[in-house]
Parts: structure tokens; sequence; C-alpha cells
């Protein structure tokens, strides 16, 4: 595609042989934004075109812009051997150097005529290359979204055009009437580059906090598109706010199904548990009848057998106390039981019988025998 850039010539001078010299900041980094209709994209207002600075500095690059033929406005196509005769006015100089984002080349003007119109104020210089345009979204290091990226920049000419008369949006073809072919695109003006302005009717348009002097067709472009991008960014932020609630929803479902799933594990148990319930409810039983053997355990819980064993011993004592000390005190007892030995206490309330002497025990047995003799035998009838 072939494409310009505008930028204001330098200092001047003249030397005695009457040629000018100056210096000029040409080709740039960065994003550039062009009418879509001038980049072939009639369906969208503005394109931005980011030229990274590998392409700008390529030495492949730097070298097409040395040495090119300086026109007095752009001529009707790209120059070559067979134009440059007719058309070339003066040259740029052999060296190129970089000038921060910029590309800064020095020019000289031999014809005559041009000279003294530079001189007399036609001082904007156009900058005529070819590119290629690869399409596709991209973010450039500074933020600044783009949609296509320019590359293989070759110089071809540097165009003198009238003062002002490109004015802010920096067209292309400046001096040629409108029935001559114009060159490809040009960018809007940025403030990056100082352009005069003529007496075409501008507007400054805030962009991104950016003041842009345009004119009011391309004023009303940039609003447009500024409505469409604020628009996209709140319903992307709708989007978003949604999309975070659902994730929110799901997180809460899926923990509260973790939580389910810990929970019933805990309450599954093993063979190895059962048995150790199981041995632990017959140890307890064992333990309170040791303590209390009428104590009726059927039905009752754990907790329910120490109550009621603790009760049948302390009674009243235990009546507004803590489960913590109805443990304690069953323990107690339990341990206390443990202790004792049953035959002993059988034994305590048990009385001696009598001892008598054997003297007394044989009295006893005669009187019974004689008293026995004494009696008469009752005869049978």
């Amino acid at each position: 595609m072939k494409m310009t850039d505008v930028a204001a010539m330098g200092s001047t001078r003249v030397t005695d042989e009457g040629y000018l010299y100056a210096n000029v900041r040409t080709a740039r980094t960065g994003v550039q934004s062009y009418l879509g209709a001038e980049m072939g994209r009639p369906d969208l207002p503005l394109v931005n075109v980011y030229r990274d600075e590998a392409e700008v500095f390529r030495k492949a690059s730097l070298n097409t812009f040395a040495l090119l033929p300086v026109t007095d406005d752009h001529p009707a196509d790209l120059v070559s051997s067979d134009t440059a005769k007719a058309v070339s006015v003066g040259t740029t100089n052999e060296e190129v150097l970089r000038d921060g984002e910029f590309l800064k080349i020095g020019i000289k003007i031999t014809d005559a005529a041009t000279v003294q119109k530079v001189v007399a104020g036609k001082r904007e210089l156009s900058v005529g290359y070819t590119s290629e345009i690869i399409w596709g979204d991209g973010i450039a290091p500074d933020g600044t979204p783009y949609q296509a990226r320019q590359t293989n920049i070759v110089g071809n000419h540097i165009a003198i055009v009238a003062a002002g008369r490109a004015g802010p949006m920096a067209r292309i073809g400046d001096g040629i009437p409108d029935t001559v072919a114009r060159w490809g695109a040009s960018p809007i003006y940025d403030g990056k580059d100082t352009i005069m302005a003529d007496a075409i009717q501008t507007r400054t348009v805030l962009i991104d906090g950016l003041s842009v002097v345009t004119t009011d067709a391309g004023a009303q472009a940039l609003e447009k598109l500024q409505r469409q991008i604020a628009d996209a960014q709140t319903a992307m932020t709708g989007s978003v706010v949604i999309h975070a609630a659902e994730i929110a929803a799901k997180d809460a479902e899926i923990a509260k199904a973790e939580a389910a799933r810990d929970d019933a594990k805990g309450k599954v148990m093993t063979d190895a548990d059962i048995d150790k319930r199981v041995q632990d409810r017959a140890d307890l039983i064992a333990v309170a009848k040791s303590v209390h053997p009428e104590v009726k355990t059927a039905g009752l819980s754990d907790a329910a057998i120490r109550k009621s064993v603790v009760a049948a011993k302390l009674g009243d004592a235990i009546t507004g106390k803590s489960d913590a000390y109805i443990d304690v005190r069953f323990d107690i007892l339990a341990e206390d039981a443990a202790k004792a030995d049953p035959f002993a206490d059988g034994m305590k309330d048990r009385k001696p019988a009598p001892v008598t002497s054997l003297d007394a025990v044989y009295a006893e047995r005669n009187a019974s025998l004689n008293d026995a003799w004494k009696t008469p035998a009752k005869k049978e009838a």
C-alpha cells in the first residue's frame, strides 16, 4: 500500500550556490490512526496501525530512505528512473539517523524555484513510501490497541507541500488536483509533528486523555468510535459480573457437596470401629454392675448408665450436677469397686456362734436321755 507521513521541515540554510539544506523527522514507531475508508475498510470508522521499532529501524528499511528523490508536491505515482529527472528537485542525504522514535534525515534542494517556495513558506514535508499491511488485532507496548501492523517499509520520495495545506488531518497528495490519482493513506494528525492549520474547520476531541485536532467529520467518527468502545466495555463488564456470580455459586455448591461427603464419610464405621464400640459398651456395663448390681442398662445411653449408678449411690447429692461431675464420680465409684473384697464384705455382718465347754454339752445330753427313760412308753391298743 502507498502511504505518507507528514512532518514539518526543520531549520534550513541556503548555501552560496543557492542550494537549500534542512533536517526532517520522517517515519516513526508506534500506533497511528487512519480512516477506515482509506485503508480499504469502509466498515471501520478508524483503523489503528502499529509500526514496530524493529520494522522502522530495520537496516533494509533504513537504507531505502537514503538518497531519496525530493519532489515539489507528490507525483501522481511512485518515483522511478523513468520519472526521477522530471519530478526531482533535490535528494535526501545518504545518512539516516534515529531520533528517539523517529527517523531523522537531511535533505538537499537543488532546484532554484523550489528553494524560493520554501523560503516563502512552503515548508511541510510528506514522505511517500510503500509498506505491507498485516491485519490482526493486538496491543502495542504503550497499551494502545491496534487492528493492523505495518511491515516491509520502503521509502520512495519526500514531497514538499504547501504550509498548512495538509491541515490537521495530514492528507496525502497535497497540492495535487483532485483529478490526479492520490497516494494511499495518511495518518490522522496525532500531535507528534508540528503541522500548521489553514482555513479548514476543525474540532478538538478528547481521546483517552489526549486532545486530538480533527475535522468535524473526523470528530464525529471518533465520537462514534468512543461510544462503541464504551458500549462494548459496559457489555463486557456485565458479562464479567454475571460470570463471576455463576462461578461463586458453583464454588458454593461444590463446597457443600464436599462437606456432605466428608460428613458421611466420618459417620461410616469400619468393622474394627464396631468391635471396639461393642467392647467399650460391655466394659461399661460390667463396671456399672460391679458398683451397683441392680442397675438397669437396657435402652440407656452410656451417659445415662453412669448417671443411674451414681444416683443410686449418692442420691440427691447429684441434683443439678454437670455431666462432667457425673463422669468423675462414676470413675471414683468404679475404682472403689475394683478395690473391694466380696468375701470380706460378706463376713463383716456375720455373728460368731457362742462358745460352750464340753462338760456343759455332756450334761445337756445326759439330761435329755434321763427325761426320755423316765417317761413311760405308751402301750399299743
